[in-house]
């Protein structure tokens, strides 16, 4: 199947509903053609597809009054935080009202004692670590993009602090989640843990607005390193910058931070982001901790890229200088859409075990050399996850089917490693195939299993994540 090509399957609206939004929400109820369009597309390779209407949801009350309505009419609904999913999760394959939660923006309790702020789903990253700048403490989650709260839990988003401070499923300690028939439930409460019962919490990470819409989060925080500092490295190949991340992470170091770059993406981030960096493999780190620490980490780190190769540090000490650096990182992915100007981007992500990466990323970059596009690819290679980047023209047929197959493989290979299809994009549209190969059809049928319990209208978010059963 083409699932590059899908055709949206609207599923009609009864008679007077959108009257009936446009009556409770008013200008809050957009059906114009320009804001469908925006809520119609997301940062993935498909062609839009829009929702019938969005909805700007202020308040959990206005979350349960559209489940409600859309459950008792059957009508598609999908939540919509920052729109910057990467595999098809937020279109609207079935038409149907897409929930824009961004408006559902306020941080409701800081508990700094606890270590635990609990805020609406439309909360973004950075205005977190904003509002938590005096409190000394600070939310490691970090993406790249200004991504909210509810969508990172939505999608179990990690990013490049995961090597430290984990993902969104080790830090979620509560949701206020909406049901599909307009139940709102607690998962949890905010004790650091619990034998009380189902996880419900962890139910509801990653599962991509199929099983509810989330619209409170609850996560925990950390104290702001007291000393920070980031260096770059590199290599004259890609094999030993992924053998030196290999054995820092065996060796137990604690960075904070560790990101791999290939020629081609440093290349694209210099033009971007008008820096000198040389255009080699690198990796990009940082450290958090004392100074003391922090100078261990280092020394230790230095040590480990001169056996590989690695040529001395260059620092960036400075926090201007550690955000610049960082920014850039953050940027690739539009970075690498310029070296390739008109074109359209195929992202893809694995992840595999710290042991097989080199062998993973290795075979990848192979395959992708012999290719008729330029790539990139980018790594939060500290938790064996990187990403590729494909430059396509988006009037070649061919390239398309030829990226497919690429993805097709390397996806094959992360999971004959014992590795997943996705280590942070998520499921959405474009990695449904892949479900089977790295889950089997037991598996599945649990999935289905919970989604006909919590959502038997198939209404919230329908068409993505679960493959259908096999005949």
């Amino acid at each position: 199947m083409d699932t590059l090509h899908l055709a949206q399957q609207p599923r009609p609206l009864p008679s007077g509903f959108l009257a009936a939004l446009q009556a409770r929400f008013g200008e809050r109820c957009a059906t114009g053609q320009a804001v469908r369009e925006h809520h119609g597309r997301d940062e993935s390779p498909y062609r839009p597809m829009l929702p019938d209407a969005v909805v700007f949801a202020q308040s959990v009350e206005d979350v349960v009054w559209v489940a409600r309505h859309c459950h008792a009419h059957g009508i598609a609904l999908i939540p919509y935080g920052a729109g910057s999913s990467l595999e098809g999760h937020v279109l609207a394959v079935q038409g149907g009202v897409s929930l824009d939660l961004s408006g559902m923006n306020q941080i409701l309790a800081v508990h700094a004692e606890d270590s635990t702020v609990t805020v609406q789903a439309g909360v973004t990253r950075k205005q977190l670590n904003e509002a938590l700048r005096d409190t000394g403490l600070f939310f490691p989650i970090d993406p790249g993009a200004d991504a909210s709260l509810g969508g990172m839990s939505a999608t179990r988003a990690s990013g490049t602090n995961a090597v430290r401070y984990g993902t969104m499923r080790e830090n979620v300690m509560s949701l206020k989640v909406v049901l599909a028939d307009g139940r709102v439930i607690e998962t949890a409460n905010r004790a650091r843990k619990s034998s009380a019962g189902y996880d419900l919490t962890r139910l509801f990470v990653g599962s991509e607005g199929t099983l509810g819409i989330i619209a409170e989060v609850t996560v925990r925080l950390y104290p702001q390193p007291e000393a920070v500092s980031a260096a770059i490295c590199n290599f004259a190949d890609l094999d030993s910058a992924v053998q030196s991340v290999i054995q820092i992470i065996q060796m137990g170091i604690p960075v904070a931070r560790v990101e791999f770059m290939d020629s081609g993406a440093v290349r694209a981030t210099n033009r971007y982001s008008h820096l000198s960096l040389r255009e080699s493999p690198l990796l990009l780190f940082e450290f958090h901790g004392s100074p003391a620490g922090v100078r261990e980490q280092a020394e230790l780190v230095q040590l480990i890229t001169h056996e590989h190769g690695g040529q001395d540090f260059e620092w960036a000490e400075r926090p201007e200088d550690r955000s610049r650096l960082w920014t850039a990182r953050h940027n690739a992915y539009f970075a690498g859409l310029q070296l390739r100007p008109g074109c359209r981007s195929s992202t893809t992500d694995v992840c595999v075990p710290i042991s097989r990466l080199a062998e993973c990323v290795g075979e990848t970059a192979r395959e992708l050399d012999q290719a008729s596009f330029p790539y990139t690819i980018v790594g939060h290679v500290g938790d064996g996850n990187f990403h590729v980047l494909m430059l396509l023209d988006p009037d070649n047929p061919d390239e398309w089917a030829e990226s497919e197959r690429l993805n097709q493989r390397l996806v094959q290979r992360a999971i004959d490693m014992d590795g997943t299809c996705t280590g942070e994009h998520g499921i959405g549209l474009h990695k449904q195939a892949f479900m089977r190969a790295e889950h089997g059809d037991d598996a599945l049928d649990v999935m289905r299993a919970l989604k006909a319990a919590l959502d038997p209208g198939d209404i919230l978010n329908p068409g993505k994540m679960l493959p259908p059963p096999t005949a």
